[in-house]
């Protein structure tokens, strides 16, 4: 499960809004460059984010298990055609690339996650964006980062549960169907306990947030992030 892991590395000790503008520049960069040659040197500058942030690829990797399993069929469905070939290698090619590029952007944000704390997000976020969109923003991604730990726990243990009573002898539908309906029931009793705790503690739109500072560390971090975003042109 990606949360945020304390940590002593050098993406740690970032400030949030570097390790921000870093995340979009690599994706703008990501999302431009489709050749082979850039997508080696794409796949070098997240190996080196995961190294700074300490970030374990094996376990990353099945933390994304849903995504890849949709990733993987992309190039598979893109190939296939209604006549001869029956597949066609270079949809199946481009499609490839394109699966891969947004496995190198997870990558990079499950660097983020394991390496910022969801209050430091927000901070940065509120700060970035101003006004009431950036505190509406800010409030949305402390509470998906707090939530969806949550409701992944609620799932695991709902199948848990129905492996318990025989439950995966069952057929495929009846079991996703029971799933998804347990799950859906969870989130909204999860939902609805959440409203009543943030109205018990007087839930604050511009709370106090933690303090942030740019250190010298953050300066050639910006520097990078600018660079990354300049190459989507290039």
């Amino acid at each position: 499960m990606l949360t945020y892991n304390p940590d002593d590395t050098l993406a740690h000790r970032l400030d949030p809004r570097s390790k921000l503008a870093v995340q979009l520049g690599f994706a703008a960069t990501a999302l431009a460059h489709t050749s082979v040659r850039a997508l080696l040197a794409l796949s070098v500058v997240t190996a080196f984010v995961l190294l700074i942030a300490r970030v374990p690829p094996l376990e990353t990797l099945y933390a994304y298990r849903f995504a890849l399993v949709f990733l993987a069929l992309a190039p598979l469905l893109a190939g296939l055609t209604l006549g001869s070939p029956w597949f066609d290698l270079a949809d199946a090619g481009a499609s490839g690339r394109a699966s891969y590029r947004v496995l190198l952007i997870l990558l990079v944000s499950a660097a983020y996650v394991r390496s910022t704390p969801v209050r430091a997000s927000r901070a940065a976020i509120q700060r970035t964006i101003p006004g009431k969109p950036g505190q509406l923003l800010g409030i949305g991604v402390a509470l998906i980062f707090r939530f969806l730990p949550v409701l992944q726990a609620d799932l695991r243990t709902i199948r848990d549960a129905m492996a318990a009573r025989l439950g995966d002898e069952r057929g495929v539908l009846d079991r996703a169907s029971t799933l998804g309906l347990l799950g859906l029931t969870r989130a909204f009793d999860r939902a609805d306990r959440l409203a009543l705790a943030m109205q018990a503690r007087c839930f604050a739109w511009n709370p106090t947030l933690p303090a942030l500072a740019f250190s010298r560390t953050d300066y050639p971090v910006l520097v990078a992030a600018v660079v990354l975003a300049l190459t989507a042109f290039v």
